[in-house]
C-alpha cells in the first residue's frame, strides 16, 4: 500500500469536505452500496489486467472489490482527508499481498500525473459532484491514466433537477448501546441539487447527538456525459444496458 503525496505551488488545498459524513457512512450505507458496487462493476473490474482506478475512493467499495476480485495493482483516488482516513483504515487490515497492490492518491485525478495505469475506470458517486467544467478536466484526466484500450464505468448522476423536495430516511443501525440513524433531503436550488444529510445518535431514551452536512449536485444526462466523454475519445461500450451505468471506451487509434 503506498500514499503518494506531490507538493507542488499550486496544488489546491488539500478537502476538508466529508468530515461530519466520514463518521457515518459505513455505518448506514455501506451494505447497500456495497451490492451496488458489485451489480455495476464487478464483473468488469475482475475482468482488469494492468490496473484498476478508483476515482473518488471515499471508503473503498470499489477498491476492496478490486483488491479481493483481481490481480491487477489498484489506483485509489481520495482528495477527501475524512474519507482517506476511513479507505486507509480498511486497507490496514488487508493482507500485505493486497496492501502491496494499491496505491492512494490524495489529490483530484488531474493532480495524480497518472499515466497509462489501469485499463478499468470506475466513478462510483462522485460525477454528480463536479460542475461542469472540473468535469472536462476530469475526462482529460482520466483519458491520460487508461492504458489505449481501457474503458470507464461510472454511475450516472440525476439527470435533472428535482420537481419537489425528495427525503430518503437511513435505515437505523444499533452499535452496542446506541442506535445511529439518518436522513438525506435533496431539493432544486437554482441550476444545482442541495443535498443535506442530518445524521444522528441516540440510545433508548435521549437523541446524544446531532450532524449535518451539505453538498452540491450538477445533474446531468447519459446523453449530455457521452457527449462530453466523446470529445476526449470515448465511444459506448456495447453491452451494458443497466440504467444507473454510463459504460464508454477509449476509440481505437484515437
Amino acid at each position: 500500500m503506498h500514499t503518494v503525496i506531490t507538493r507542488t505551488p499550486n496544488s489546491r488545498r488539500e478537502f476538508d469536505s466529508y468530515a461530519v459524513t466520514a463518521e457515518f457512512y459505513d455505518i448506514l450505507q455501506a451494505d447497500e452500496d456495497e451490492a451496488r458496487v458489485r451489480r455495476l462493476y464487478g464483473r468488469e473490474v475482475a475482468k482488469a489486467r494492468s490496473g484498476v482506478l478508483d476515482i473518488g475512493a471515499g471508503t473503498g467499495r470499489v477498491t476492496m472489490l478490486a483488491l479481493a476480485d483481481s490481480w491487477a495493482d489498484v489506483h485509489a483516488v481520495e482528495p477527501a482527508r475524512a474519507m482517506r482516513t476511513s479507505l486507509l483504515t480498511r486497507l490496514a487490515s488487508l493482507p500485505a499481498e493486497q496492501r502491496d497492490r494499491v496505491t492512494v492518491h490524495p489529490h483530484p485525478l488531474d493532480e495524480a500525473a497518472l499515466h497509462a495505469v489501469a485499463d478499468v475506470a470506475v466513478c462510483h458517486n462522485m460525477v454528480g459532484c463536479l460542475p461542469p467544467a472540473l468535469r472536462e478536466r476530469l475526462w482529460s484526466a482520466i483519458c491520460g491514466a487508461l492504458t489505449p484500450d481501457g474503458s470507464l464505468f461510472l454511475q450516472l448522476p440525476p439527470a435533472r433537477l428535482p420537481v419537489r423536495t425528495v427525503v430518503r430516511v437511513l435505515a437505523d443501525k444499533r452499535v452496542g448501546e446506541h442506535i445511529y440513524g439518518g436522513r438525506m433531503t435533496m431539493s432544486a436550488a437554482g441550476y444545482r441539487i442541495r443535498t443535506r444529510v442530518d445524521y444522528w445518535v441516540r440510545n433508548a431514551e435521549d437523541v446524544l447527538r446531532e450532524h449535518s452536512e451539505t453538498f452540491w449536485m450538477w445533474p446531468a444526462t447519459r446523453a449530455r456525459l457521452v457527449d462530453e466523454l466523446a470529445q476526449h475519445g470515448f465511444v459506448p461500450l456495447p453491452g451494458h444496458n443497466d440504467s444507473e451505468l454510463l459504460a464508454v471506451t477509449l476509440r481505437s487509434g484515437r
